[in-house]
């Protein structure tokens, strides 16, 4: 048993000074997994508890003929030096075997324990158990495993995060979106799922996608698109650095599709921006803009390609002039 576990069991029985009190609540205090760990403790431990009444065993003559069976036969009697706790050896016994097994009850209960993080309407920066640290973008969704500096486990329910990894070998950084498993080391990337699509742009290091059996690496610069309902894995060049918006509060622009700059424009402002005319929408563009006025932002753009755009019930329409 462990000091950790030993120094529960007194916090449990009242039995602590008040330096180990504030050491054990300081403990709970500073993870959710060891929240997480203490409550399971302390359910089976009250479970425990009720066997010991319905005992009418003499426990000292218990105690004699249980020793008598486990010490070797040709060597001398151990010295049993009593504990100085005030339970019986049936609840010393049942304290051993709940932490002999407790660590294997936690991982099967904390497995499907996960502690959720939404962004809402701001971007929020936070730094996981491990010392990762994650960018959100608005209204982006995730939940995390409650040992996570054990388990480092994360699932994205929906949005856009960036993502800087801690360096850990023995245990990997897996991220879930619907069927889409990512997994590196330490590195940094972004994950973006929205539209029943996911993509996955590497910054610095490699990141492995795997979905249904299918894999690929990802380096530096590199991207990789999965919509929902395929198992395609098509590695490519990630041209631009649109991606990096929420972040960086700018718009970065190399020759890049109209469609997507509005479909971006759509993501950071939530409104509705609609090209009326499919000849524009492969149109490209390479500039800067600052996440100022959306107002000066579409102004540009219809400048720059000669088109014009109509407000009408609640979109904004792009319309070719000519």
């Amino acid at each position: 048993m462990s000091d950790r576990d030993e120094l529960l069991i007194k916090h449990l029985l009242n039995e602590t000074s008040t330096e180990e009190n504030t050491e054990v609540l300081q403990w709970i205090a500073e993870d959710p997994a060891n929240k997480v760990y203490y409550n399971q403790f302390k359910q089976i431990w009250e479970t425990s508890k009720a066997l010991e009444p319905t005992s009418n065993i003499d426990e000292e003559q218990a105690w004699k003929k249980f020793k008598a069976k486990v010490a070797p036969s040709n060597e001398q009697e151990a010295k049993v030096v009593p504990l100085r706790y005030k339970y019986g050896w049936l609840k010393i016994a049942a304290i051993f075997l709940i932490a002999a097994g407790l660590w294997s009850t936690y991982r099967v209960f904390s497995a499907a324990d996960y502690i959720s993080v939404g962004a809402g309407k701001e971007v929020m920066v936070k730094t996981l158990p491990d010392g990762s640290v994650i960018t959100m973008n608005k209204n982006s969704l995730l939940s995390f495993a409650s040992n996570f500096t054990d388990n480092r486990a994360i699932r994205l329910q929906k949005g856009e995060i960036f993502f800087k990894v801690t360096p850990n070998k023995e245990k990997p950084f897996i991220i879930d979106v619907e069927k889409v498993k990512i997994k590196v080391v330490g590195t940094s990337f972004n994950v973006k799922y929205l539209n029943e699509q996911t993509e996955v742009i590497v910054e610095t290091g490699i990141v492995k996608v795997s979905i249904s059996g299918a894999d690929v690496e990802l380096h530096k610069g590199e991207k990789v698109i999965v919509k929902n309902g395929t198992t395609a894995l098509k590695k490519e060049i990630n041209t631009d650095q649109l991606y990096t918006y929420y972040r960086n509060k700018i718009f970065i622009l190399n020759n890049t599709p109209l469609s997507k700059v509005i479909e971006t424009l759509n993501e950071a402002y939530q409104v509705n921006i609609v090209i009326e005319d499919p000849r524009i929408k492969n149109l490209l563009l390479t500039t800067t803009f600052p996440e100022d006025s959306l107002d000066h932002i579409l102004q540009t753009i219809c400048e720059t390609f000669n088109i014009k755009q109509v407000h009408s019930e609640g979109k904004i329409l792009l319309v070719n002039q000519s």
